[in-house]
């Protein structure tokens, strides 16, 4: 596990202790599948039979492994699966439209390059897309990656978005707790998390220098003790078998809050 970032002097002294635990963590960790499952589909909300374009919802889940699904058996159990259901039930989502057009992006592994260059490949929608929600950083984090660099393909895949897929809506989702990740250990797991974060505040001012740019943090502790009757739930639950991607029950309550933020932000436009 390789990260350009300048070292302090703790770091410096640690250093050899992060090359061990990363190599120990890259070999150690089990690799889980991508889900099964459809990755695009179409589901009807209008009952009268009647569809026009502009009654259309089209969203477009882009991403890494967290955006595939992984830590899921199924896509019915990863993001875009409690998406879907979670935006049916949202009274202004009915309300302009009659039909959720959907498609997922994503693989594991991709960093924001790969997700730039995805989007470059593909070809262009019939029609322009509504809703873009990217899941990117985590294996920025994990690779050799400089801010600018980071700060560049967050910029193109802004434009890239607008120009190519006339996005009305394009929301970053917030890097993962890294420190809190179960598969790393102390320190690397502090190393690591502080790398994330410092990527995560480059995110939130590239989101806030672009109109129709949004920055969604996941706030998983929030969400879990709203959707428990109060009760937090533990974090170990919060991770997938592996210690590195999120649990179905992370999945539902990131589709909440993407929910909530994608209807907000349609009834505004």
């Amino acid at each position: 596990m390789v990260v350009a970032v300048k070292l302090s002097a703790k770091d410096v002294l640690l250093a050899p202790i992060y090359i061990y635990q990363g190599r120990k963590v890259k070999r150690d960790t089990v690799r889980l599948p991508e889900p099964e499952g459809e990755r695009h589909g179409q589901l009807h909300l209008s009952q009268t039979g009647k569809l026009t374009a502009a009654r259309r919802l089209t969203l477009m889940l882009v991403g890494d492994s967290a955006a595939a699904g992984v830590g899921s058996k199924t896509q019915t159990d990863a993001l875009i699966g409690k998406l879907i259901p979670v935006l049916q039930q949202q009274a202004i989502i009915n309300a302009q439209f009659d039909m959720i057009d959907w498609s997922l992006q994503a693989t594991t592994g991709h960093t924001s390059f790969d997700i730039l260059r995805r989007l470059y490949v593909m070809p262009a929608p019939k029609l322009p897309v509504d809703v873009m929600v990217l899941s990117v950083g985590v294996n920025d984090t994990t690779t050799n990656i400089a801010k600018h660099h980071w700060q560049k393909h967050l910029e193109e895949i802004i434009a890239v978005a607008k120009r190519k897929f006339g996005v009305r809506v394009l929301i970053f989702s917030s890097l993962p707790p890294m420190a809190q990740m179960p598969a790393l250990p102390a320190p690397l797991n502090d190393f690591i998390g502080a790398i994330a974060t410092s990527l995560d505040k480059v995110l939130q001012q590239v989101c806030a220098e672009h109109g129709g740019v949004y920055y969604m943090e996941a706030d998983f502790k929030r969400m879990s003790e709203e959707h428990s009757n109060g009760q937090p739930i533990d974090p170990a639950t919060m991770f997938a078998s592996d210690g590195f991607h999120p649990s179905p029950i992370t999945y539902k309550y990131w589709a909440q809050q993407l929910a909530e933020l994608i209807s907000e932000l349609l009834k505004a436009k």
